[in-house]
């Protein structure tokens, strides 16, 4: 896979919403790094919206400036999206918005909650996902409603 289109895809896979300017990004003003790393794209930079332009310049400067690991790293990511099935990502795309749109403590204590089940061992991990698939919708909504109301002591500030 070429690393051209793997940086210009994994651009709109990374960056957050960027904002978007009404006149766009010219061809000739992004720099010869930037021309590099997006070329496959030039034939149609001038139909790309403004905001997917804003977007996809910004995802090739931070390639750029990347090390050899992260753009591994990255790739591999890359990869394991590319492999997903459009609704899972049309799913995960939802969620990211919803998750955006949560006050930031909110947002801190949702990471704070992952990097804690990422430190679990893979069994005790697959023993929480089994439980929590056998849950009825009104369970999830009651355990969700309750860790809001009660964190754990690890979760308070």
């Amino acid at each position: 896979m070429k690393v051209k289109a793997i940086v210009a895809i994994m651009s709109l896979l990374f960056l957050g919403t960027a904002f978007s300017e009404d006149s766009g990004i010219s061809w000739e003003s992004l720099s010869d790094d930037q021309r590099e790393v997006l070329s496959q794209l030039e034939a149609n930079w001038d139909t790309l919206p403004a905001e997917r332009q804003t977007r996809f310049a910004r995802g090739a400067e931070r390639w750029d400036g990347m090390s050899r690991k992260e753009r591994r790293e990255a790739r591999s990511r890359f990869a394991s999206w590319r492999d997903l099935s459009d609704e899972r990502r049309d799913l995960i795309r939802e969620r990211a918005e919803i998750f955006k749109g949560l006050p930031p403590g909110e947002q801190e204590r949702i990471r704070k909650n992952f990097r804690q089940y990422r430190q679990l061992n893979r069994d005790r991990r697959e023993q929480l996902r089994d439980r929590y698939r056998r849950m009825s919708p009104e369970q999830k909504q009651r355990l969700r409603d309750n860790l809001r109301r009660h964190p754990r002591p690890s979760d308070r500030r």
